[in-house]
């Protein structure tokens, strides 16, 4: 982060500690999340994902600023955001917003195919 040279970085806390990192933010980008791994199944990876997002959801609760913004990009990004607020309860749901942009375009990509058209032509997408 610090050869980025970004103007508004104040600094960066390496920490293991969500409550020492969450203290008093404003903004929380949420990128770690269980890969799903080979002979993995969905229910496997979905239960990792809820300890991950689940101690972070409860440390925001605990020490960020209630009007923290979070973006969850580890996937699945939806389900993942979907859970991290559950445990925040005093932070507004719409403060948490999920990074998609993969399942947007794997949708239109779909669609596209399954009518036989260019992907460009592909108009007003929406996935939740």
């Amino acid at each position: 982060l610090a050869d980025c040279a970004l103007p508004l970085l104040a600094g960066v806390l390496p920490t293991a500690n969500p409550e020492e990192a969450f203290k008093d933010v404003a903004a929380a980008f949420l990128v770690g999340a269980m890969p799903r791994k080979e002979g993995m199944e969905r229910k496997d990876l979905l239960a990792a994902n809820v300890r991950i997002f689940k101690e972070q959801g409860q440390a925001m609760d605990k020490v960020a600023r209630k009007d923290v913004k979070v973006l969850v990009v580890g996937n699945p990004a939806n389900t993942n955001a979907l859970i991290c607020s559950k445990y925040a309860p005093s932070i507004p749901k719409e403060n948490f917003t999920a990074m998609t942009r993969l399942d947007q375009n794997r949708a239109q990509s779909q669609l596209a195919a399954k009518i036989g058209v260019p992907v460009k032509d592909v108009k007003n997408v929406i996935i939740w």
